[in-house]
């Protein structure tokens, strides 16, 4: 590595930045919620819970901190918890002497979702986070012309609510190469035959040309395409330094220019998304979100791509915040072909199916499994997901559809390969009234099974979670899989009687109750989503199951149309986790209070998709940030 590319990484890393409804009257829903927790919530803590939740946080829930600051940020996940463990009985435990009635419980979530008024009116920080592979790639295509495999060496993003804010030293070095391979094909060595797109960052420079001068101008475009904002004074010195240090090892003007395009792709303000100024000098502690940031945030959102002219444009004029702007911006981005980037961002992280590729299957029980059918199951939930959002669909339709898009492998695991040829993916009509929407889908069929069979557990709890959006709480450590039961006890048994013995277990009993009847109302599906009458063992499979809430169904058509009657809490489930997505962040307190607020315009909708992407979106917390 030679000296200046030392003094290059050294300017840069110094630069990185640490880590970091319509008609509601909220004062009244706020002295009901104090009233309701003293006389209520309070109580009920106190009598049934603080002995073991207490000053201790056993199980990661401390309701004694909860107690004292309800409406906190730290205490919305334990009271989250707390519900879900009360209404599914898991708490108190069996051996307590004092127990609440199932009314007492009904009522303790019911009380509890009033807490959340108790939170101060607050957006919540912006997330300075780093772009993602995918969002790295995609802008170096839109800037410089290169080819998305450009960065492929990287590693695929682990991620929680759908982005990462840090840099390893691996990442640090690799990102150094990939800049080095954008230089080098977009400046001619020798500073000569310039390229179309070398001329567009660089222009031309006559004779008498003052170069130091031309450099700075040539730093400062540089800079607001690819720190999507205007550079500030100290970003541009910085790279005027690195032009001046090239300079000085005798580098050309076009080398020197080079090596100042690399100081911004690897610098901190181009891989993370910053702000153009510091908010922190306000005298408010919430403030509007600054239009580059505002623009940065739509277009990774629904494109994972820089902000286009027309953004660019809109936010040189301070108008993208004005709330009839900015909606029909997020209406013309979603018409452009790029919003496809939202399944691969978002979609696929709810759905899980973003997993699949990594999913091992047991090629003597299904060699079926080949790369051209893991492909095609993407690729039918990426253009299901994407029908939804074009055709501004209720997300109902999410779980009840009668359609799909497959290509002749796809086709032979629905059964339907006569009627599908070829290699090409096409929207299919579907009649069986057990297939369409995600729950009847091969991606997510697979990708909750293990490699050899099956799992109605791993199938109940994306149901509950991912479709409805409840809290299941995650199993003891000690309760083994179902392969290392005592096997004479487990002899001759189905997988249905097999998984029940989990429910002898009291520690197990409360959770599998209602896990497991859903899950096996998804039994006719095998591991890569094909239908059976029968299990691997002959036995006739029997789909019959409730939900949590009572209401039986026999078959998945059945269990369909019990979860599309759910509406408001498919929507809401959506609403959030879409909501956490785009802020990169858990949602908590307050958030909870928007959301609320949101549903009511979204309800009047009938629920419509590009309505829950729009308010998300133009909503409090997307447009607004805390600062101090």
């Amino acid at each position: 590595m030679n000296r200046i590319t030392c003094i290059l990484i050294t300017l840069i890393l110094a630069g990185f930045p640490p880590v970091v409804a319509k008609g509601v009257d909220e004062a009244a829903l706020r002295a009901d919620a104090q009233k309701t927790f003293k006389e209520k919530v309070e109580p009920f803590v106190n009598k049934y819970c603080t002995r073991c939740h207490g000053s201790v946080a056993k199980a990661g829930i401390n309701l004694k901190s909860a107690l004292q600051n309800p409406g906190g940020e730290s205490a919305a996940l334990h009271w989250k918890k707390a519900v879900a463990n009360v209404t599914l009985h898991d708490m108190p435990p069996e051996d307590s002497s004092k127990k609440p009635t199932d009314e007492e419980r009904r009522q303790f979530a019911e009380w509890v979702s009033k807490v959340k008024y108790l939170a101060p009116r607050d957006p919540g920080p912006f997330v300075i986070r780093r772009l993602t592979k995918t969002e790295y790639a995609n802008t170096l295509r839109d800037l410089y012309g290169v080819d998305t495999a450009i960065a492929d060496s990287l590693p695929e993003d682990v991620v929680g609510e759908g982005f990462l804010n840090s840099i390893s030293p691996l990442q640090s070095e690799l990102f150094l190469g990939i800049a080095n391979k954008v230089v080098e094909q977009i400046v001619a060595p020798d500073g000569k035959a310039p390229t179309a797109i070398q001329m567009r960052l660089f222009g031309d420079t006559p004779e008498g040309t003052d170069l130091r001068k031309a450099a700075r101008e040539i730093a400062r475009s540089l800079a607001r395409e690819a720190y999507r904002r205007p550079p500030t004074t100290t970003e541009l010195n910085v790279l005027v330094d690195i032009y001046d240090l090239a300079h000085k090892h005798e580098l050309k003007h076009t080398a020197a220019l080079g090596l100042m395009l690399k100081a911004v792709l690897v610098s901190p303000q181009f891989l993370f998304i910053t702000p153009a100024s510091n908010p922190k000098s306000a005298k408010e502690r919430i403030v509007r979100l600054d239009d580059y940031q505002l623009a940065s945030r739509l277009s990774y959102l629904l494109w994972s791509s820089p902000p286009d002219a027309k953004l660019s444009e809109l936010t040189d004029k301070g108008k993208l915040h004005q709330p009839n702007i900015l909606r029909s911006q997020v209406a013309r981005l979603l018409k452009d072909a790029r919003s496809r980037a939202l399944f691969d961002g978002f979609g696929a992280q709810w759905l899980r199916v973003n997993e699949l590729d990594d999913q091992v299957f047991d090629p003597k029980n299904f060699p079926q499994m080949t790369p051209t059918l893991r492909t095609a199951m993407m690729e039918e939930a990426r253009l299901f997901f994407g029908s939804i959002v074009s055709e501004n669909q209720s997300v109902v339709r999410f779980v009840d559809s009668d359609y799909t898009f497959l290509n002749e492998p796809l086709a032979k695991v629905y059964g339907l390969e006569q009627s599908v040829r070829g290699s090409q993916m096409r929207r299919v009509k579907l009649t069986d009234p057990n297939r369409g929407g995600i729950l009847g889908m091969p991606a997510t069929l697979a990708t909750t099974s293990f490699p050899n069979r099956t799992s109605p557990v791993i199938r109940g709890v994306w149901v509950l979670e991912r479709v409805l959006g409840e809290r299941v709480p995650p199993p003891p450590p000690d309760i083994p899989e179902l392969e290392e039961q005592d096997h004479q006890k487990v002899e001759g048994l189905t997988l249905r009687q097999r998984t029940q013995l989990h429910q002898s277990e009291a520690t197990c009993r409360n959770c599998h109750k209602i896990l497991d009847p859903i899950g096996f109302g998804l039994e006719n599906f095998d591991a890569i989503g094909r239908w059976r009458d029968k299990n691997g063992e002959g036995i006739v499979i029997n789909p019959a199951g409730k939900l949590p809430d009572g209401k039986e169904f026999n078959t998945p058509a059945e269990l369909k149309r019990l979860l599309a009657k759910r509406e408001a809490d498919l929507a809401r489930n959506l609403t959030e986790r879409l909501m956490a997505y785009a802020l990169g962040r858990h949602l908590e307190g307050y958030d909870d209070v928007v959301i609320d607020q949101l549903m009511v315009k979204i309800r009047e909708d009938n629920y419509r998709m590009r309505t829950i992407i729009t308010e998300v979106i133009t909503s409090y917390l997307f447009t607004h940030q805390r600062i101090k």
